[in-house]
């Protein structure tokens, strides 16, 4: 096994990328996320071929199958990805995730200049980029990637796991935040079976977890309390969907003369807002919508917690709102 120091080895095309992603240490990514890109040229010139992969996956399948695969001319071996960012730049059927590449090094020790004029194009047009690395891959080697069968980067998704798929021989890629501490998840399952015979996983990172458990419990606790002084002395408001009206009645155990404003419309926000000006300071209004933009409610002056509260933050799992456990996750 050897190891390669690219901080020392690439530090000039580090500084190059940092001038044009000022920012990307200062967003959810870091500078590292270009570190791919330098294997053409970490690798000895005798080596013809690589595999890339991504940190967040779990490879269940013989990685010689991909190492078999002979994509020609080509510079990259993808797959596709459903998840387009640069809309009428590169075409849809084209654009891949970069979490899995295998990689031509004999071609892409000639495209220097290619990936140089990606990033020319993504520091004059900042606005275009949402996941740089993948973005200037994308922007840079569109037309010169052979596309590989999606079990070598199956995405794993919220929206994919009620169909009960078994996972099978695929390499799955827990794309975002897509992880969760759920032991009927055979995908979560799947990820914690790899994840203990790892090193990171020893006596503590199960403290850590313990301890996200018992924050978890005593925040729980004061924000009942929180919720007792802030309702003191109000009476409730709710903006709800129409058709969601029946079961949150039921659920918040919404009284005849409490106050319903249905969302339908654009002139319901206008009735909300009238209706929170008229009754500031006297109740406070349950916003039962999901993605609710409440920075309108904050810019107009009114205050999370005094005068409004995310309703679906009562939510349980009882009503398929799964717990986040990101933060757990990240203790461990």
């Amino acid at each position: 096994m050897e190891f390669y120091n690219v901080e020392e080895l690439c530090a000039d095309r580090i500084a190059e990328i940092r001038k044009s992603f000022p920012t990307a240490d200062k967003t959810g990514f870091t500078i590292a996320m270009f570190y791919r890109m330098f294997i053409p040229f970490v690798l000895p010139a005798d080596v013809e071929k690589a595999i890339y992969l991504d940190s967040d996956l779990v490879v269940t399948l013989d990685i010689n199958e991909l190492w078999q695969i002979d994509i020609g001319n080509k510079s990259l071996g993808v797959v596709w990805s459903s998840q387009i960012s640069l809309w009428g730049i590169v075409k849809e059927e084209n654009y891949f995730n970069s979490g899995v590449l295998l990689m031509n090094l004999e071609t892409l020790r000639g495209e220097e200049e290619t990936v140089r004029s990606g990033m020319k194009f993504f520091a004059e047009n900042p606005q275009n980029v949402k996941w740089p690395d993948q973005d200037l891959l994308n922007y840079s080697f569109e037309g010169k990637t052979a596309k590989l069968p999606l079990k070598f980067n199956w995405q794993v998704h919220y929206w994919a796991r009620p169909a009960k798929e078994i996972p099978g021989k695929k390499i799955y890629h827990y794309v975002g935040v897509k992880f969760r501490i759920n032991s009927k998840d055979l995908f979560d399952r799947l990820w914690m079976d790899y994840y203990v015979k790892t090193p990171w996983f020893d006596t503590d990172a199960i403290y850590r977890l313990y301890e996200g458990f018992q924050k978890l419990h005593v925040d729980f606790k004061q924000s009942m309390v929180n919720l007792s002084a802030v309702m003191s002395g109000k009476t409730r408001g709710f903006f709800i969907l129409p058709n969601d009206v029946g079961w949150l009645k039921n659920f918040f155990s919404i009284r005849d003369d409490e106050e319903i404003i249905l969302a339908e419309n654009q002139d319901s926000l206008r009735k909300l807002f009238d209706a929170m000006n008229a009754s500031r300071g006297k109740k406070i209004f349950f916003i039962m919508l999901p993605k609710f933009p409440f920075q309108i409610l904050t810019q107009a002056g009114f205050a999370e917690g005094k005068d409004f509260m995310n309703g679906l933050d009562f939510f349980s799992e009882a009503q398929s709102f799964p717990m986040s456990s990101w933060p757990l996750i990240k203790d461990m």
